[in-house]
């Protein structure tokens, strides 16, 4: 396909690459996602002369803030000394903590003020279930007390029970309503 071509110079893809001495992708001067964190950012230099001779040198890009990702609990995250490194790094950070923390995102953000993405790993589902099978044969209050204990990792109180179920009544009369017109 390229046969005849002196340099073929590809776009798109975020890491810098030869495909072959003629082919080669630019790379992005920039990280755009944390699947680039390890990414080494840079560009071709090409110099292609009067017959056609290619070079080409990689030239690092320069990296203002880098991209890292943590993982741990929220307290050793904040104290240990080994993060020191990506105080001032675009964070993704991880929390491991067994409930989700209060203020789980503004808390990091003390340390590391640029943290962009906060995950957490304790009581995510993790079957390959669908979520349509998982909820299956369930009744509406029942996926809502289901959702409200994921989100805590805590039952919800009856007290909230009963609002869910006042508020899931409020849909269901408006609905009808709407329908009945």
């Amino acid at each position: 396909m390229f046969d005849g071509i002196d340099c073929v110079a590809l776009g798109h893809l975020h890491r810098c690459q030869k495909i072959t001495e003629r082919i080669r992708y630019s790379g992005s001067p920039l990280a755009y996602s944390f699947s680039e964190a390890d990414h080494p950012k840079a560009m071709w230099l090409i110099d292609l002369d009067a017959q056609a001779r290619l070079t080409a040198q990689p030239i690092p890009c320069p990296v203002p803030r880098t991209l890292a990702r943590l993982t741990g609990t929220l307290d050793a995250l904040r104290t240990e000394p080994e993060h020191t490194e990506h105080e001032r790094s675009w964070l993704h950070i991880t929390l491991t903590d067994p409930d989700r923390p209060h203020m789980a995102m503004e808390r990091p953000k003390e340390r590391f003020p640029h943290t962009l993405k906060l995950s957490f790993t304790a009581g995510h589902h993790t079957s390959d279930e669908s979520y349509g099978t998982r909820v299956n044969g369930r009744s509406d209050h029942d996926i809502t007390l289901g959702f409200v204990e994921h989100v805590t990792n805590v039952p919800a109180t009856a007290p909230e029970r009963d609002l869910l179920s006042e508020g899931l009544e409020s849909v269901r009369v408006q609905v009808a309503a709407r329908e009945a017109r």
